[in-house]
């Protein structure tokens, strides 16, 4: 454990962060060790947001220093680095905004999951398949539209017809999503930022 690597990631000290990654490739640190730090200093920075202590633009900011530094560990970083499994997300179809589920991606990957974004517009048989194929315990799906809320609605009780609701939650978020609107398309919750989605997914799998 690098504490100073982990207290330069939980600063946003970006300088700090990227130098540190450098100095233990130099000295043959594992990969996953330094990943292993990266994402202790990026749950302190989760705790900070839950606090109040971090908002939004420092959640991004840390995603793209955690993006930097996975990059000089080049295509090791991601290898066996996944702590907590599998989580899929994607925007409904007929909608193709992006911006909130890239940023709920990246977040999500910087804590230790195994993200499969399926992009946008994505279709009930591409989440279906994707569910079959990875197992994921959660799905995130993201909505701007609220005229596209039928839509996600169909898909969840397409997903329950093919009988894997059951085996899967399901996370529904955007910027018109509320309650009411979760309640209507029957998500298990309604994530309203990044952290949230992190928290929710580390609870499903049994993480404190």
């Amino acid at each position: 454990m690098n504490s100073k690597l982990i207290e330069a990631m939980a600063e946003l000290d970006e300088d700090t962060v990227l130098d540190e990654v450098q100095k233990m490739i130099s000295s043959n640190t594992a990969p996953l060790d330094i990943v292993a730090d990266l994402q202790e200093g990026m749950s302190i920075i989760g705790k900070r947001f839950e606090k109040e202590e971090y908002y939004l633009s420092e959640l991004i900011m840390s995603a793209e220093i955690f993006e930097q530094a996975s990059a000089l560990l080049g295509e090791n970083a991601d290898s066996g680095s996944s702590k907590f499994g599998s989580f899929v997300l994607g925007t409904i179809y007929d909608d193709i905004h992006d911006i909130g589920k890239n940023i709920v991606g990246t977040i999500m990957r910087s804590n230790g999951f195994d993200v499969i974004d399926l992009g946008v517009d994505v279709s009930t048989e591409k989440y279906i398949a994707a569910i079959k194929e990875r197992k994921p315990k959660v799905i995130g799906i993201s909505c701007l539209l609220t005229t596209c809320f039928d839509n996600v609605r169909q898909c969840i009780r397409e997903i329950e017809d093919a009988g894997l609701r059951q085996d899967v939650k399901i996370i529904f978020g955007g910027g018109p999503v509320d309650e009411a609107a979760g309640r209507y398309v029957n998500a298990d919750i309604v994530c309203k930022n990044a952290q949230q989605t992190v928290d929710y997914c580390k609870k499903i799998m049994g993480v404190n």
